[in-house]
């Protein structure tokens, strides 16, 4: 399934559903950030994804990373707080879900690199060799805030 996001256009869809989620900005002891190449737009991102009913948001955090890089991590604190109500994902069935994310920062305990249904690339990368990649914007805040040490309060 395909998404397209859109962040402060005039022109996107009016949201349809807001769903809790869940992203981790994954640092290995060496310093190196987990990135994925997601399958449904093509772009570098971090792992994460939708809530399920019955687990915690820093669950949902694990699972989806587990899930998408096939590495196990552990929640270590919060990168951010992302609730943009001009931020929306339209996705090809008719979905347009307004942001809700909860940022978290993690690290890996186990596993090994491994793609996915929604991922074509997964990768440890040097943060300074992030800076190029194609990203949507809001995935790039993300990056920016871990990076800077600040912890907005909503984004």
């Amino acid at each position: 399934m395909g998404r397209r996001d859109f962040e402060d256009d005039p022109n996107a869809p009016a949201a349809n559903s807001l769903v809790p989620a869940a992203s981790a900005v994954v640092i290995d002891d060496t310093g190196r950030i987990l990135l994925q190449r997601r399958s449904d737009n093509g772009m570098w991102a971090l792992p994460g994804g939708a809530m399920h009913l019955g687990e915690s948001l820093p669950d949902c955090a694990v699972r989806e990373t587990r899930e998408e890089t096939g590495i196990e991590v552990e929640v270590t604190g919060i990168v951010g707080t992302y609730t943009n109500p001009r931020h929306v994902f339209a996705y090809d069935d008719g979905e347009v879900r307004q942001e809700f994310s909860i940022c978290f920062l993690a690290r890996p305990v186990a596993g090994q690199l491994a793609v996915s249904e929604e991922s074509t690339d997964v990768r440890w990368f040097e943060p300074q060799h992030i800076d190029t990649l194609p990203m949507v914007a809001s995935i790039r805040k993300r990056i920016n805030d871990w990076r800077n040490g600040t912890m907005p309060a909503t984004r």
